[in-house]
């Protein structure tokens, strides 16, 4: 029988970038707050002085375990699901700082085009254009609103920016000057300049300085390492929780951090409609805990979210064939992202690609968004192109070769060392719609260790997802192209989903909006039925824009804290027809 802990304000399920925001802000107003994390405890010495491309790389050391707790995948409805046990087709992150340890840092805001997605594809071109199969809805929310709380994660992490030249205004610059421009950013910049584009460099969450935060946390400038993506970052340069949010929670008496701490169920009273807390499993000793709070915030990766939800039969599971319920509905994610660019060959440049970092990089948004007419084009939406120097390594640098070189042999040899500084790649960011035959469920066959159902993805590519990401090879073809490239290799776009979950972004499924009948959370992230459980993360997302996840996240965590901050005041659901930052 489990054992009955002392009841706090709060308890935070989950402790990366969404887990450790709501934990910070929370305690930092004097909230007593638990955070229970699945893994085990990270510090930044964990990672001093290992470069390991083979341990982090290609054995994936910091990404969860599957060979018990997984997500089984299938295409479509009436197939059989299988489990997802090799972490090469899927990397999802475990310990402290969860997925954000290891994220790239690439940083973009989503548009004001993508909040409101459905309204403004209808003003501009009819309802028409969005196909049938395709769940398309707005967030529930404007840009404007999230402007601020954009703003206020891109200070606390110390983004270095500079201004994309058609994206919205911005009320303050990047905190930080834009990483250093090597010659192969440069090459990008000029060749999209030539054909009229705007490049600019990306946003990155890898300081281009050493800089303080608003709460006092220090973030040291990148020392261009290459050793950022699937990786922790030893120099406290990386924009992720370990370096800011977590430590700024850990400073406040009001916080408690537990890991090893497997939570298996949301704590749920029928009469009430209320959490009551939470239970969770001491992966340590083997024990149950109750942990009974006020308000339980559910801030796990997407999959965590979703699964822990349906266990606790929490929320209307969604139905495919009468299409109703919302629990689950409008999975999604940027998966077709690995096979939408293209790779140029150069007989007489050589680039240093040993030296780089996870988001230095440059890009072109003219094909994001609405930013371009789609009226001729049979899909909507768009995303960014880029060219990034991650840095490569020794083992992935030997890919680099002509398609038609042999696998094997005294020419392969050759041309992996003649193309080992010559090979750039450039792809296309775009975004992952929402479709009724795209969802998460609780699996009828497959079980973890604790005897608990799996969670279950069924997902197949929608009427567009092909149209789109062959519209980007074309693009990254027409700029490679001008960038001089002497050869060319596009990307061929499969014909289906093959369950390679790359990238690690994966959302939905908890999603938000301003009507009950298609959202689960409302645009504070509070569930509708539930009114002191929040649901924080990627999980909220309707559909998948055209950039990278993680600043969105970021954003709507801190208007969750702000919603979860007043709930706790007033004990009501929340107005979210309109949100400002407190001061």
């Amino acid at each position: 029988m489990a054992e009955e802990l002392e009841k706090v304000d709060v308890v935070v399920v989950g402790m990366g970038w969404a887990g450790g925001i709501i934990a910070a802000e929370l305690a930092k107003a004097g909230r007593s707050v638990v955070g229970l994390e699945k893994g085990s405890s990270k510090k930044r010495s964990d990672f001093i002085g290992v470069k390991d491309e083979l341990r982090f790389d290609n054995r994936y050391h910091i990404m969860q375990n599957l060979s018990g707790d997984t997500v089984t995948s299938r295409n479509e409805v009436d197939d059989t699901a299988l489990p997802i046990r090799t972490t090469k087709d899927m990397q999802l992150g475990t310990d402290i700082g969860g997925a954000s340890l290891h994220w790239a840092g690439a940083t973009y805001r989503y548009w004001p085009y993508e909040f409101e997605i459905r309204s403004q594809t209808i003003d501009r071109y009819g309802e028409d254009k969005i196909p049938d199969d395709m769940n398309l809805q707005d967030w529930g929310i404007s840009y404007e609103e999230m402007e601020p709380y954009y703003e206020k994660w891109e200070y606390t992490a110390g983004i270095s920016g500079e201004q994309d030249p058609l994206a919205p205004e911005r009320n303050r610059p990047w905190p930080n000057p834009p990483l250093m421009e090597t010659p192969s950013l440069k090459l990008f910049k000029d060749a999209t300049a030539n054909l009229g584009l705007h490049p600019f460099q990306v946003a990155a969450g890898n300081l281009s300085q050493n800089y303080e935060n608003p709460d006092g946390e220090q973030l040291n400038a990148c020392m261009y390492c290459s050793f950022c993506t699937r990786a922790g970052c030893d120099f406290a340069a990386k924009s992720d929780p370990l370096a800011t949010v977590v430590p700024t929670a850990l400073k406040q008496d009001s916080f408690e951090l537990r890991t090893r701490a497997n939570v298996r169920r949301v704590l749920y009273d029928e009469e009430t409609q209320k959490a009551t807390g939470v239970m969770y499993v001491d992966e340590t000793t083997g024990e149950e805990y109750e942990q009974p709070a006020d308000v339980v915030v559910l801030a796990a990766f997407a999959f965590t979210n979703n699964r822990l939800l349906m266990l606790s039969d929490i929320g209307e599971q969604y139905d495919p064939e009468t299409r109703e319920g919302t629990l689950g509905r409008n999975f999604n994610g940027q998966y077709n992202s690995a096979f939408n660019g293209t790779q140029g060959l150069f007989e007489n440049e050589r680039f240093n690609l040993y030296m780089g970092a996870g988001a230095l990089g440059a890009a072109v948004t003219d094909y994001a968004a609405d930013n371009f007419d789609h009226t001729d084009l049979d899909f909507i939406g768009g995303g960014a192109i880029e060219l990034r120097q991650y840095g490569f390594g020794a083992i992935s640098s030997s890919n680099n070769r002509p398609s038609d070189t042999p696998s094997w042999g005294k020419q392969y040899k050759a041309d992996s060392l003649h193309y080992a500084y010559r090979a750039l790649r450039i792809w296309y960011t775009n975004i992952a719609m929402s479709y009724w035959h795209n969802y998460l469920d609780l699996d009828p066959t497959y079980v973890d260790e604790y005897g608990d159902p799996l969670l279950r993805a069924t997902y197949k590519f929608g009427s567009q997802e092909r149209a789109i990401a062959q519209f980007g090879v074309e693009k990254c073809h027409e700029i490679m192209e001008e960038m001089g490239a002497d050869i060319i290799q596009d990307d061929e776009v499969p014909e289906e989903f093959n369950h390679v979950y790359s990238g690690g972004h994966y959302t939905g499924g908890v999603v938000m909006g301003e009507d009950p009948e298609t959202s689960v959370v409302n645009n504070y992230l509070q569930m509708w039925d539930v009114d002191n459980l929040f649901v924080v993360g990627g999980s909220a997302f309707p559909q998948f824009g055209g950039h990278h996840p993680t600043p969105t996240i970021g954003a709507l965590s801190y208007r969750a804290a702000e919603g979860i901050e007043e709930f706790l005041e007033n004990g009501e659901q929340l107005a979210t027809a309109k949100g400002t930052l407190r001061a």
